[in-house]
Parts: C-alpha cells; sequence; structure tokens
C-alpha cells in the first residue's frame, strides 16, 4: 500500500486548507493510505536541536513519518504571496540535518488555494522553489490554483463545482502516475 501525506499550509482547525484536503483524500486510489499530517506543534526550527540535542521528540515523530510516506501533498494558503511560516518551518525540520533529508525524490502535489481570484498563486511558485532544492520532484501540470475558497463548498465540506472536482481528480492522478515512476 502507498502511503501520502498531505501537510496543510494552514493551522486553523476550521481552514479552507483543511477543506480542501479532506476532500482530495478521497480523490486516491483504494489502495493508498493518505492522512493529513499535522504541523501545529512542531518548534521553530532551530540548528542546535541537531548539533547538540536534545532533539525535541516531536521533531523525531515528523521526521519519521515524513520518512515512511511515498509521496506529499501540499494544501496551502497564500500568506503576503508567498507560504505560510508554519509550512516553511516544516520543511526546515524535514530537510534537516543537512544532507540526510526525508523529502528528497518524494512525489509532491502543490494545490494552493485563497479567497481571492488568484488562487495562491505566489505561494505555490514559492513553495515549488523550495521543492526544487529539497530534491522533491513535483507535478507540473496540471497547476492547482484554487480562488475563491470561502466560496468552495457546500455547507457538508464538499466541494461544489465539478470543474474544481475535475481539475482535482486529474491532479491526483498525475501525482499516482508520479509516485509510480519514483518507486
Amino acid at each position: 500500500m502507498k502511503k501520502v501525506g498531505i501537510i496543510l499550509g494552514s493551522l486553523r482547525r476550521e481552514s479552507y486548507a483543511r477543506k480542501w484536503a479532506n476532500n482530495i483524500v478521497e480523490f486516491y486510489p483504494k489502495d493508498y493510505e493518505v492522512k493529513i499530517i499535522e504541523i501545529s506543534q512542531l518548534p521553530f526550527y532551530n540548528e542546535e536541536f541537531d548539533e547538540e540535542g536534545p532533539l525535541p521528540e516531536v521533531i523525531q515523530a515528523f521526521r519519521d513519518e515524513m520518512e515512511t510516506l511515498d509521496g506529499v501533498v501540499f494544501v496551502t494558503p497564500e500568506y503576503n504571496r508567498s507560504i505560510p511560516p508554519a509550512l516553511k518551518n516544516a520543511l526546515d525540520i524535514a530537510s534537516r540535518p543537512a544532507g540526510s533529508t526525508s523529502m528528497a525524490k518524494k512525489p509532491a502535489l502543490i494545490i494552493s488555494h485563497s479567497i481571492s481570484r488568484l488562487g495562491g498563486f505566489g505561494a505555490n511558485h514559492h513553495l515549488r522553489q523550495v521543492l526544487v532544492f529539497l530534491d522533491m520532484p513535483t507535478v507540473a501540470q496540471p497547476e492547482v490554483y484554487l480562488s475563491h475558497s470561502g466560496e468552495a463548498f457546500d455547507v457538508k465540506g464538499k466541494i461544489i463545482s465539478t470543474s474544481i472536482i475535475s481539475l482535482l481528480l486529474r491532479a491526483v492522478d498525475t501525482h499516482v502516475d508520479l509516485i509510480k515512476r519514483f518507486q
């Protein structure tokens, strides 16, 4: 069974990122285990954790979980035309200590969103730059920029637009193909 982790850029319990992610989980094949990996309890990364210790248990648990994954989905809002600090911190933690990243060669899918019409364009492209450095092959097409997140869901949190569902299904299918190529 393949394992895919979803990392959210937003820490809010009822965030739009979580709503998008809860829908995306259902789009993966049945033989994939897909789950949201929580990052809200991660402390700010400090290189002294790795150099001098002790390494906080929550950091070791996060790194261990990342090691078990076959692929990663990032669902993130845009903060000031970039990625949220909690997401950047999680990437910093997973990519350390230098030379022993748990992220390399793990196929990634980026899904950015916003309440405006730009769909998190800036966050999407900044995250792509980070993932290139981390050596994570990333779905190039379709690019997923989800706009007007506040209007995207019904009262049960399900996506309303069939065209958005179609886009997400194509993105997930491409991610699954990328995961297969890197196994």
